[in-house]
């Protein structure tokens, strides 16, 4: 049997986030929906991946070793990409507990479904785009089951992600110190501290493990007068910049640079904040950059719920704490400023004085005094340099992918 990883039309609620990478590949605690699933199955089984085709060239050129958009087996396991999987998951595919021929369902999506590989295939042994969950309940034995947790709306991640820190913390080697420690930095409770091989904690950094962990991954650098505190997660390689405060369920991707103020926030890989400014209860894609004085409101003055705009409709999150959702690639100037529940799509280039619009379109170059279309060329350019900045070229197939999103989601384009 094969297990994968699809995608399915709830993709489209999930961008910008999803614009330019698979559903499991977002995070919410401090692993992606992709790791949790291969922890979770702890190598019993091989984890195989469906995904949208404009993105399957440049996943498979990143992920070379596995099996992307193909069916190699009989029979095959499909799991939800948006799943967020859990211990008790985990158990329940060990002990093959999902039977042939039926299709679990919660609140209308499609979680399992154990089937024959030609009801997802067509006869050249092709996937579809997207797997039409409706579709293939058609021929199946529908079971509605409930308590697990996926990805529906856009501000889930940031939702979940308290809760998601603490169980994904269950894993850590806390009480290790590999790295080097200068002196005069103060390490509070180490018993709930790690820091990885190759880590560095300059002089004058806090580590306080008082009230919650904090895990400093492999070759990370904490650099002076930092504070780190009440969950945080440092991926390899990553950097905190002098005097930052960062506290209270933070994830930091790999490669990603982070300074001033961060609270409750997730920072995936190769982004940079690394200036004075605060960023609350948001979501940071790879290849951003917020400019030195950039603030983020994630508190209404009235205290009451966020709205947000998701594919030109306004939402109700229910959260009272949402700040930045930001798609990769999108920077922010010196000073600029976003209001509670802002969606910033997928290379988008704000500055100006004031709030820009809480819907920023992908492709889209401005702010409060207006947004224009961001020429894709420039904005493609740009993104090269950027990506070299740090030692990496960008591909054929990752080109393939910018230029697709600035057909079919900048200004004025409407999602299928």
């Amino acid at each position: 049997m094969q297990l994968m990883l699809f995608e399915d039309s709830g993709v489209h609620e999930l961008k910008p986030l999803t614009d330019l990478k698979p559903v499991f590949s977002l995070t919410t605690g401090f692993r992606t929906l992709r790791e949790k699933m291969v922890h979770a199955v702890g190598g019993v089984f091989e984890v195989t991946f469906h995904l949208r085709r404009y993105l399957a060239p440049c996943f498979a050129e990143q992920n070379p070793s596995c099996i992307v958009n193909s069916i190699r087996e009989k029979e095959v396991l499909l799991v939800n990409g948006r799943l967020v999987c859990s211990d008790a998951i985990g158990r329940l595919l060990r002990e093959n507990a999902f039977e042939p021929g039926k299709a679990y369902f919660q609140d209308g999506n499609l979680l399992f479904a154990k089937v024959p590989s030609a009801m997802v295939t067509d006869n050249d042994g092709m996937m579809p785009d997207l797997i039409d969950t409706a579709r293939l309940a058609d021929g199946l034995a529908a079971e509605e089951i409930s308590g697990f947790r996926i990805i529906d709306n856009l501000w889930d991640l940031i939702a979940f992600h308290t809760d998601e820190m603490q169980k994904d913390a269950r894993s850590l080697m806390l009480g290790r110190v590999e790295g080097v420690v200068h002196p005069s930095a103060v390490i509070v409770n180490p018993s709930n501290i790690y820091i990885g091989p190759g880590a560095f904690v300059r002089a004058g950094a806090v580590i306080d493990g008082e009230d919650g962990f904090v895990a400093v991954g492999a070759g990370a650098v904490v650099e002076p007068q930092s504070l780190l505190m009440q969950n945080v997660s440092l991926a390899p390689r990553s950097k905190v910049r002098p005097g930052a405060k960062i506290y209270s369920n933070v994830s930091v991707g790999s490669f990603s640079r982070v300074g001033g103020e961060v609270e409750d926030s997730i920072i995936e890989p190769y982004a940079n904040k690394q200036h004075d400014g605060f960023l609350g209860h948001s979501y940071l894609s790879s290849w951003c950059n917020l400019g030195a004085g950039t603030n983020t409101s994630d508190l209404k003055n009235n205290y009451a719920p966020v709205r947000i705009f998701v594919n030109g409709r306004e939402r109700e999150t229910g959260l009272q704490f949402l700040g930045l959702l930001m798609g990769e690639h999108s920077k922010s100037s010196i000073g600029s400023v976003f209001n509670t529940g802002t969606v910033a799509g997928t290379a988008s280039n704000i500055f100006g004085g004031g709030f820009p619009p809480k819907a920023v379109p992908s492709f889209s170059w401005g702010g409060s005094d207006g947004l224009v279309p961001y020429d894709p060329d420039k904005a493609v350019e740009t993104a090269r340099q950027v990506m070299a900045r740090r030692q990496v070229s960008m591909s054929r197939s990752y080109e393939s992918m910018l230029r697709h999103i600035a057909e079919t989601a900048g200004p004025g384009k409407v999602l299928p």
